[in-house]
C-alpha cells in the first residue's frame, strides 16, 4: 500500500497555478537614489513550494505556499535581493495572503480576496493599516521607510507575470519603488 502525501491532499485554490519553478530574464527594478532614479534590469528565480495545510484557532484552515526569490543585476550577475515568504489561501474566508521578510529588516503581510476564475492574485498592504500591514526596523522607519505595498500576480499556464510596487519615505521624498517581470516554469 502506497502512503499519500498530505501536502497534496489541501486545496490550494487559486495558489495552485503558482507551484513549481520559475525563471526569468526581462525584470526591471526602479529605485530611488539620492538625488536620482536607479534602473536595473534583472533575472530571477522564484520557488513555490506546496508546504500543507494549517487550523487557526481551530476554525480557519489555510492552505500554504511557501516561496524564495532570488534578484540578480545582469549587469554583473550578482544577487541584489533575496525574498522569503509565504502565500495562503483562506477557501472559507475567500481570502489570500502573501508574506514577505527581506534582510533588510522589513517585513510586510499584504492580503486580499481572489475573484472566483480569476488569473490574477491581489493584494496590499499599509504601513498604517489594522488588517494588513508593514513592520520594519528603527533605522528603516527613519532612513528608508515602508509605508504601502501592492502586487498583482497573474498565471496563464506556464507564464507568471508579477509587478509590485513598494512605496517608501526615503532622501527626503515619497518614491513608488517598482518591480516587474515576466516569468516561465521551468520545473
Amino acid at each position: 500500500m502506497s502512503e499519500v502525501d498530505p501536502v497534496m491532499l489541501v486545496d490550494y485554490g487559486p495558489l495552485q497555478a503558482l507551484i513549481g519553478v520559475w525563471e526569468g530574464d526581462q525584470g526591471m527594478d526602479v529605485s530611488p537614489e539620492p538625488a536620482a532614479v536607479e534602473e536595473n534590469p534583472y533575472n530571477e528565480t522564484i520557488i513555490f513550494e506546496a508546504a500543507g495545510g494549517v487550523t487557526n484557532a481551530e476554525t480557519q484552515t489555510l492552505a500554504i505556499l511557501r516561496y524564495h526569490q532570488v534578484v540578480k543585476r545582469k549587469a554583473n550577475d550578482q544577487v541584489f535581493h533575496d525574498q522569503i515568504g509565504y502565500w495562503t489561501w483562506d477557501k472559507a474566508g475567500n481570502t489570500i495572503s502573501f508574506s514577505l521578510a527581506i534582510p533588510r529588516a522589513v517585513t510586510v503581510l499584504a492580503g486580499g480576496t481572489w475573484q472566483e476564475g480569476s488569473d490574477t492574485l491581489s493584494v496590499k498592504a499599509n504601513a498604517d493599516g489594522a488588517d494588513w500591514g508593514i513592520a520594519q526596523s528603527p533605522f528603516m522607519l527613519e532612513k528608508a521607510k515602508t509605508t504601502a505595498f501592492e502586487m498583482a500576480v497573474t498565471v496563464k499556464g506556464d507564464s507568471l507575470h508579477y509587478k509590485q510596487t513598494t512605496f517608501l519615505s526615503i532622501y527626503g521624498r515619497e518614491f513608488p519603488h517598482t518591480d516587474e517581470n515576466t516569468l516561465k516554469r521551468v520545473g
